[in-house]
């Protein structure tokens, strides 16, 4: 016998849950299969964790700093197995408030792996339930490289199963994760290398956050190896060293971290079965509605290959629920001006265009403001840590269509300046809105 729901969610993550939980608000009669601790990357080895170490490492570096105010302390020694127990006992608690939520809004939790059978059932470790409509919500893997002794590494799963802290750790890879996880070792106390395949990091940025958070890592003594193509892995007596393609060798480390990119969990959903296509990385592609190509069936989060971050996937879900249950008949995600944070060392804030992109749409109709200056916090010591700020305008009005920001604090300061910008400020509102003194985020109304 087939259990019958109006909704099966496979994936029990932070888009999944959140599009599953909105549709049982309305009524819809829901289903979600998990076959791991409920909330998926983001709670479990994503963002949730990841800015536990990142606070860890920023309260490192305020004892480092408070000298300057007049206080007397020092770095007695850090505990990272300590940390790590705490942290994975919140996590913990998270997993069973997912839980409750669930059973609260009488949402079927089904734990097994699923596979398609159809475009209506669904198989779960030999057990079938059916639905009027499917959403595949089961995000990514980190990518291990194709390479000799690939497997000596770890990735960033591997990272938040680390009991003790390595001496001396090299990260592979240019983006946020790379970046982000360099800034805590570093922070509290390893050797830290990043080796990246072209000439910095973060390329896909704007080129004034990649250029300051380039040396800002070299300036609190991150070592960035530029040019390097991993070939192979080996390990010795010494530790583990990492041989790129042109012939160099790279370490001894403790610990390699690959961080070269995401792939999506779709090879064992058997979505041909159900007649549902994927790109040549195994992606599922879908409209501006979270729609497949197969009736009723729809995926959102990072399986889609689009942006791939948790609040994307749960404004994506929150939205695709309204739609089939809550009678909003045009109801979908703007992909449009998402802000986004790094937890680097110092923080980036990012919206909309780069400043090239903005000139590739725009042409000669873009005009720049900048800022940079050192913050407050750092007035009093001989260490300071450069704040920079970029506003990116278009048009005879300067519609605001770029923020990019890098300095302590800005992670916070995005979130107001994200709505303003979603709205369609321009540099004019800006400049009439009264500054908040002294503060770095008053430095964006006051650009000239």
């Amino acid at each position: 016998m087939t259990d019958r729901f109006d909704l099966i969610v496979i994936g029990g993550g932070s888009g999944g849950l959140a599009h599953a939980q909105r549709a049982a608000e309305y009524g819809a009669r829901a289903a979600i299969v998990e076959f791991a601790p409920l909330g998926g990357t983001c709670v479990n080895v994503g963002c949730v964790p990841k800015k536990i170490m990142w606070y860890s490492a920023h309260h490192a570096q305020l004892i480092r700093h408070a000298e300057t105010f007049g206080f007397d302390v020092a770095m007695n020694g850090h505990s990272w197995s300590e940390l790590k127990s705490r942290r994975d006992a919140y996590i913990s608690r998270l997993n069973g408030i997912y839980s409750s939520n669930l059973a609260k809004r009488k949402v079927k939790h089904i734990e097994g792996r699923a596979r398609l059978v159809d475009g209506v059932t669904v198989e779960v470790d030999g057990r079938e339930f059916s639905a009027t409509n499917i959403v595949v919500a089961t995000g990514g893997f980190p990518i291990v490289p194709d390479i000799p002794g690939a497997e000596l590494g770890i990735t960033s799963d591997g990272f938040f199963r680390l009991r003790e802290r390595p001496h001396r750790v090299a990260l592979v890879g240019s983006g946020y994760v790379s970046v982000e996880l360099a800034g805590v070792f570093n922070a509290l106390g390893s050797e830290t290398t990043v080796l990246v395949r072209k000439d910095g990091v973060l390329r896909s940025f704007d080129a004034m956050l990649q250029d300051e958070l380039h040396k800002a890592m070299r300036q609190d003594g991150i070592l960035i190896e530029t040019g390097v193509v991993p070939g192979s892995v080996s390990k010795s007596s010494g530790g583990l060293s990492l041989h790129s393609a042109d012939g160099r060798r790279f370490g001894e480390y403790d610990a390699i971290v690959w961080a070269v990119g995401r792939a999506p969990n779709t090879a064992e959903l058997n979505l041909a079965a159900a007649g549902v296509t994927t790109d040549s990385f195994g992606f599922v592609p879908v409209d501006d509605y979270q729609a497949t190509n197969v009736p009723n069936v729809y995926a959102l989060g990072d399986v889609t290959g689009r942006v791939a971050l948790t609040p994307v996937a749960i404004a994506a879900g929150r939205r695709l629920a309204d739609r089939l249950y809550g009678n909003m008949q045009d109801r979908h995600l703007d992909y449009r001006n998402i802000p986004t944070v790094i937890f680097s060392h110092p923080p980036i804030g990012t919206i909309g265009l780069t400043e090239a992109e903005a000139r590739r749409e725009f042409g000669y109709d873009v005009k720049i403001y900048t800022s940079k200056f050192n913050p407050m916090l750092y007035a009093l010591g001989e260490h300071k840590v450069q704040t920079s700020m970029k506003l990116v305008t278009s048009g005879a009005d300067e519609r605001i269509v770029g923020c990019h920001l890098i300095g302590d604090g800005v992670d916070e300061m995005l979130q107001g300046f994200a709505v303003a910008i979603k709205m369609g400020a321009t540099k004019k509102d800006f400049d009439d809105t009264v500054a908040i003194h002294p503060t770095s985020a008053e430095e964006l109304v006051t650009m000239r």
